[in-house]
């Protein structure tokens, strides 16, 4: 079983990531959970250790399980990835695309080691709607097309592009080309409107030292 300074870490993070994946401000959240802002605050910087009655009115807010509020991260604060545990993606032509680390929501990003035989090209289907890509040419030089117009990046130059639209990478030279890109894929549009079914609770006052108040 975790220890409580784990567990009220955990709770800070889980109450901050499922607030910024969902776009609320503090003050938003404090009025949708009837929890006041400075208890919030405390929450989120794990200074406190919250109620039963205050997570799962936070949690009633955000949408989400009490569970999910109170729940461990597996994952360490450093993840390692070893050379054995990347996933290569081979091409015909002697290409590949090594993704070598990736995270999920809220922060959706992905981290890609990609290499180009002479002539050979990628052609990458448009991304959702948001999603930017930034890479770096580390040898050779890359022809990048992106919605029919296309752009030379020399070795060492570094470009960012919009991915929600067709785009292609290619070598159209006689030396290999690699190149190292970053995906960034923004979260899911917040949905922070209220279901028509919802009763809202009477407002809870707490006491502006961001103590507990005491349950009924």
């Amino acid at each position: 079983m975790a220890d409580p300074a784990t567990i009220t870490a955990a709770i800070a993070a889980n109450v901050r990531g499922q607030r910024a994946h969902r776009g609320m401000t503090l003050d938003e959240l404090a009025a949708r959970s009837n929890v006041s802002r400075g208890m919030l605050i405390q929450i989120e910087q794990g200074r406190t250790n919250p109620s039963v009655n205050t997570l799962t009115r936070i949690a009633d807010a955000l949408g989400v399980t009490l569970a999910r509020l109170v729940e461990v991260a597996d994952t360490p604060v450093v993840r390692v990835v070893h050379e054995s545990e990347v996933v290569t993606f081979r091409h015909p032509g002697g290409g590949s695309a090594r993704l070598l680390v990736g995270t999920d929501a809220p922060a959706i990003l992905e981290l890609w080691d990609w290499r180009l035989g002479p002539g050979e090209h990628h052609d990458g289907d448009a991304h959702p709607a948001g999603t930017r890509e930034m890479l770096t040419v580390l040898e050779g030089r890359l022809t990048l097309t992106v919605y029919g117009r296309s752009h030379a990046v020399g070795c060492g130059d570094a470009v960012v592009f919009s991915a929600d639209r067709p785009h292609r990478y290619a070598n159209e030279h006689d030396e290999p080309l690699r190149f190292v890109m970053v995906v960034t894929e923004p979260p899911e549009p917040p949905d922070v409107a209220a279901p028509p079914d919802v009763t809202v609770r009477p407002e809870v006052r707490e006491p502006a030292d961001g103590r507990e108040p005491a349950d009924d």
